[in-house]
């Protein structure tokens, strides 16, 4: 909105970009000329539009030139008298940021409303005047970028003026894009200010509105923040990264050269496309020295060949795997799984015939324009559709990404603003993204579900996952499964990782405080801590004594055979035969065998045999040393007719209720406690050891299986099964 005057920017950028920016200052240095003379209308348009309606017809052919004509000449006479601190009329600011718009693709409605961004917040028209002569979408857009310009940017006010912001972002994305432009003229101008000041306007920037800009998908409007910011913030960085763009510009660029045999390539394939040398702006060639270190041409820019159809985009992949050596490790599919701010292109890399290394992008026009434009190229995201409007107060909007709905979300739910501030900072400053597949049931607990992707930043857990896949739904989650494999929520997801979330039901598991500590975004980290503080409406019920959040107690006994209320036929076991005359016969309680199982036996001192399950480890270790086996069997036909006992292993993921949830199952089958231990948990996963009385052998199967159903049981078990403990698993 206020007036700057000189441009520390990018003079040195190349290629398309430089003419572009001349096209773009010599529009503007005609549209300062046409404010000083005044709206001289010529067959109904101004001079001052010219250049903008041009532009704008470019991309809307059959759009509505008057609704342009009448906001400018209200623009016009309502600012006439006011100057920027360059000196310039300050007309040319909102007819600089409509330019701007227009080259990006916006429609009619969008620059109606960045000419007159700034005409009811410093003029006296008002937002009235522009919904009767605009109309209503035209006076909402105003009236979100004028409560934004309403507020300080100073440091106190950061967190109150960016939950203003998301709030009218969120109703409309174009009010955003708007902001944006605003910035970015304003960013072009910025050298009339004082050092200090254009120094935390930069920050700002740099902090906030960049973050967005990616966010949003505008990335011809970040890029060029980016090197407005960096020639203000780090001039000495700049400086010498634009000395070296310089060098490399006089010498020849391979990039044109290896363009040239793709063209070759891909036309004798018959595929149709326009190959393009696409110049790195400041910051990303920063940005690659610092990785490299030393610097080739061909790190100045990449292959950009855009194609017609998205098959021919895999087409042209094909051929460039095939006729170059590609560089497997560089590439990515996000047509097929497109990123969180609505780009699509295939990431490749091939080498030159001089052994140079060409980043190469391959896209659609349409995705092209996306990529440069994000939602802004989408159009009126309100516009009926077949003829129908949507109901009444609803404003459904299909190009808001799903972080904006979460930003939204946040800001609603979090009532302190520096808490919400710093969530917004954090989530702002994540610059790199993985996919991550998720195969467990959809958030709307539908039967049968097809699973989905979603995008988190790097470093991110399975509780990050699942807050992002479940909402609040995810407080019940008790553990995952990582590419197949059962992992803790504690575990860091990696790009292209497949995920499924276990939960159990909403009455038996809560989060913990130590998720906290595995909670990489804001909205993980803000649902946490709002269950942690709140009422427990769900996923609470209260612990048992010496139980806690996420963990199980270090040991606990359950009554023994001598305890008052003990089963009084607890020790009664089954009695093996063994084919050794005269000996008795002792069940082995490392394995605790039960009929039908396969048993063998070996003779100790006193004239007793123990009988162990075939499978025991000890059967392996007494053969090992030389000592003969007893044959033993169990009596009788009808062997699971009898009562024994039985020592099983209970796997779990730690929870409240796990020790109550799993004896409630065990009584259920009719099975006595003889004793219980549960081990010290380890990295959120615990093991609970039970020897158990069944009044029938037979019962075993169905008593394990009920154990196994038990939310946050992964798995039960024999005793005697070779297992690692609990503190040595993986």
């Amino acid at each position: 909105m206020s007036a700057e005057a000189t441009n520390p920017g990018n003079p040195g950028a190349a290629g398309r970009r430089r003419g572009r920016r001349r096209l773009e200052l010599s529009g503007l240095r005609r549209i300062g000329r046409a404010a000083l003379l005044g709206p001289a209308p010529r067959d109904g348009l101004p001079h001052a539009l010219e250049h903008v309606a041009k532009v704008h017809r470019g991309h809307h052919p059959d759009a509505d030139l008057d609704t342009l004509t009448r906001a400018y000449l209200l623009a016009e006479s309502s600012h006439r008298g006011q100057l920027r601190k360059s000196g310039e009329p300050y007309i040319t600011h909102p007819l600089a940021v409509t330019l701007i718009l227009a080259e990006l693709g916006a429609e009619t409605t969008t620059l109606t409303a960045s000419l007159l961004h700034d005409t009811v917040e410093d003029t006296e028209v008002t937002l009235d005047q522009v919904r009767e002569l605009f109309g209503a979408e035209v006076c909402y857009l105003v009236d979100g970028v004028t409560k934004l310009e309403k507020v300080d940017y100073g440091a106190a006010a950061e967190p109150e003026t960016f939950r203003k912001m998301l709030v009218a972002t969120g109703n409309d994305v174009r009010v955003m894009s708007i902001k944006l432009a605003d910035r970015l003229h304003n960013m072009r101008t910025l050298g009339v200010m004082r050092p200090e000041k254009q120094a935390r306007i930069a920050k700002v920037t740099r902090d906030v509105l960049i973050p967005l800009a990616e966010r949003l998908g505008v990335q011809a409007l970040k890029a060029e923040l980016e090197d407005l910011v960096f020639a203000i913030l780090h001039p000495e960085e700049y400086a010498t990264t634009r000395a070296l763009v310089m060098e490399y510009a006089s010498r020849s660029d391979p990039l044109t050269a290896l363009a040239q045999r793709v063209r070759t390539v891909l036309d004798e394939a018959g595929i149709d496309a326009e190959v393009l040398v696409r110049p790195r702006h400041f910051v990303s060639v920063h940005r690659v020295r610092l990785a490299r270190g030393a610097l080739t041409g061909a790190d100045l820019g990449r292959l950009l060949v855009l194609v017609a159809e998205d098959a021919d985009c895999y087409a042209v992949l094909g051929e460039l795997h095939t006729c170059f050596t590609p560089v497997i490790s560089e590439f990515k599919d996000f047509i097929a799984v497109p990123k969180f701010n609505l780009y699509q292109s295939l990431h490749t890399a091939v080498t030159g015939p001089s052994g140079e290394v060409a980043e190469t992008l391959i896209r659609t026009h349409q995705m092209h324009r996306v990529a440069e434009a994000g939602v802004i190229a989408l159009g009126n995201p309100y516009a009926p559709t077949d003829g129908v409007d949507a109901p009444e107060g609803e404003r459904a909007d299909p190009t808001r990404p799903g972080w904006l709905s979460r930003l939204l979300e946040w800001q609603r739910t979090t009532p302190d603003p520096d808490t919400f501030w710093t969530s917004l900072r954090d989530d702002l400053a994540q610059d790199r993204e993985i996919t991550v597949f998720c195969t467990d049931a959809p958030p709307d607990g539908s039967s049968g579900g097809t699973g989905g992707v979603i995008g988190l930043p790097a470093g991110a857990s399975c509780v990050d996952a699942a807050y992002e896949r479940h909402g609040e739904g995810a407080h019940c989650c008790i553990g995952a499964r990582v590419n197949g494999r059962l992992a803790t929520l504690s575990t860091v997801l990696h790009d292209g990782d497949s995920l499924e979330l276990l939960r159990a039901p909403e009455s038996a598991a809560g989060p913990s405080p130590e998720w906290l500590e595995h909670a990489r975004t804001p909205a993980a980290r803000l649902a946490i801590t709002r269950w942690l503080a709140g009422p427990r409406e769900s996923c609470a019920r209260p612990a048992a004594p010496g139980e806690g959040h996420g963990a199980a107690p270090p040991d606990r006994r359950a009554a023994g055979p001598d305890h008052p209320g003990a089963d009084p036929v607890a020790h009664a076991s089954v009695l093996a035969v063994a084919d050794l005359p005269g000996a008795s016969v002792r069940l082995a309680r490392c394995c605790t065998p039960v009929p039908p199982d396969a048993v063998t036996g070996f003779a100790v001192r006193g004239g007793t045999v123990t009988v162990h399950r075939a499978l025991c480890p000890v059967v392996a270790r007494m053969a090992a040393t030389g000592r003969q086996p007893v044959g033993v069997r169990w009596p009788g036909a009808g062997q699971g007719g009898h009562g024994c006992r039985v020592t099983l292993l209970a796997e779990a993921f730690c929870r409240p209720q796990l020790l109550a949830d799993l004896t409630e199952a065990i009584a259920s089958q009719g099975a006595a406690v003889v004793s219980a231990a549960v081990e010290p948990p380890h990295e959120q996963r615990v093991r609970h050891t039970y020897t158990l009385h069944l009044p029938n052998a037979a019962g075993l199967p169905s008593l394990m299986r009920a154990m196994r159903q038990v939310p946050g049981v992964f798995d039960v078990l024999r005793a005697g099964r070779a297992r690692q403990p609990a503190a040595l698993r993986p």
